[in-house]
């Protein structure tokens, strides 16, 4: 199966619905700007954000965003990469979690609506899961599957090779699949876990 082509339009429909059913906000948007407004637009002015890594961030223009300072959010990231004790850096990293708005990405998406992230050290998984009040992912539409079995073999056949040459590409032994996050519903009314899906190829 090809992993990195769009799906159908009525394939688009009915994920948002499997999405919304389950409790996650959805916007689709068609391309990688309308994605970067549509983010400033939820994050009021203030907020304490985080991200996870996250080639899709990349790709639209947030992480660029982040790095010119200019915008109106408290971007804790800023404070961790400033810290040179590592013990002290490990803390700010660990607090981060409580960040207001986590952003980030998922490694699929089903038709009815789960999501499923791979990670290796699992740092971004307790903010997608419950730490955070506010999450923000943004995904290619390519990332839509069938159901959770091609959602495994998306992860394992065609994101993990990808992520492993990224990684050793910047000096890094490689990647691995330690952690899986799948994210069925989200029950919590007090919580907002927001889908922004792109009609665009975007990230692994």
């Amino acid at each position: 199966m090809a992993y990195d082509t769009l799906p159908s339009e009525e394939s688009i429909e009915r994920t948002v619905a499997g999405l919304t059913e389950r409790g996650f906000g959805v916007f689709v948007v068609d391309t990688r700007a309308d994605a970067l407004k549509k983010i400033r637009a939820l994050i009021p002015s203030g907020a304490e954000i985080m991200t996870g890594s996250s080639r899709t961030l990349e790709e639209v223009g947030f992480i660029d965003l982040l790095k010119s300072g200019d915008h109106p959010w408290k971007n804790l990231k800023d404070a961790i990469l400033a810290e040179k004790d590592a013990a002290m850096q490990a803390e700010l990293r660990k607090r981060s979690v409580l960040a207001d708005y986590f952003l980030g990405s998922v490694h699929a998406i089903t038709e009815a609506g789960q999501t499923i992230t791979a990670s290796q050290s699992g740092s971004q998984l307790p903010s997608y899961a419950f730490t955070s009040k506010n999450v923000i992912w943004v995904a290619g539409a390519q990332k839509i599957v069938l159901d959770l079995n091609e959602a495994f073999k998306r992860i394992g056949e065609y994101v993990l090779p990808l992520e492993d040459k990224r990684m050793k590409s910047l000096g890094y032994p490689g990647s691995s699949i330690s952690k899986l996050l799948i994210y069925e519903k989200e029950p919590n009314p007090m919580r907002k876990v927001q889908m922004i899906l792109v009609r665009e190829i975007l990230g692994f």
